[in-house]
């Protein structure tokens, strides 16, 4: 089984390395502190019958065959591109002024959070997931394959192995797939229309239409 890592642990980082454990997936968890600030998580994982160890972000990326980054978008400068060299990284981050600073690649519209962190990685293959549901709603709005009413997450990547592990995992964890470019997923970061309610594919993809770029640096 693929062994996830995660660089970030939080309560994104947290959520998914939790079902992902559940469903089977080794996992390696991580945060800026040291490993055993993560002995609760590591044990509720173990609870409930998961693989799951704690180490330090730079090992668990060694150790994922494919990772997770659930950072503030600030601190993506900070991962080390090594070990995820040849991987897919997933990425859950979107753009807070107030506490990222001031980015001007962004409030320029020359790039996206997805594509910063490309541009970092530029030997991983990058892709965005679970950025505009509440972390709360991860494990409580997922639903069989086939419900009409099954919820969408949109997932951002230029490359086509990571789109398809990205739509695999989320039909694992109960979800529809909606696809978007790297440059065009502005459209579903904070202020705009798709961020935040629970869509069907058919809605996610129309509100990603109406989206306006100037929303997401304002």
């Amino acid at each position: 089984m693929t062994t996830l890592g995660f660089v970030g642990s939080g309560q994104i980082g947290g959520t998914v390395a939790r079902i992902a454990a559940q469903l089977g997936y080794p996992v390696v968890v991580s945060n800026s502190r040291a490993p055993e600030t993560l002995s609760d998580l590591v044990a509720e994982i173990a609870a409930q019958g998961g693989d799951a160890r704690a180490a330090w972000a730079a090992e668990a990326s060694a150790a994922a065959d494919v990772a997770m980054v659930s950072i503030p978008l600030k601190n993506i400068w900070d991962v080390d591109p090594a070990p995820l060299a040849g991987k897919i990284v997933l990425e859950t981050n979107n753009y807070y002024p107030v506490r990222d600073g001031r980015i001007a690649a962004i409030d320029d519209e020359q790039n996206t959070t997805t594509g910063l962190l490309q541009d970092h990685l530029p030997e991983s293959r990058v892709v965005k997931i679970f950025n505009h549901i509440n972390w709360k709603h991860i494990p409580t709005h997922a639903a069989p394959s086939g419900d009409p009413k099954r919820r969408a997450v949109a997932i951002a990547s230029d490359h086509a192995d990571a789109l398809e592990f990205a739509r695999t995992l989320l039909d694992q964890f109960g979800f529809d797939a909606v696809e978007v470019p790297v440059a065009e997923s502005w459209r579903i970061e904070r202020d705009t229309p798709g961020y935040g309610p629970r869509l069907t594919a058919a809605e996610l993809t129309a509100k990603l239409a109406e989206a306006e770029r100037a929303a997401v640096h304002s």
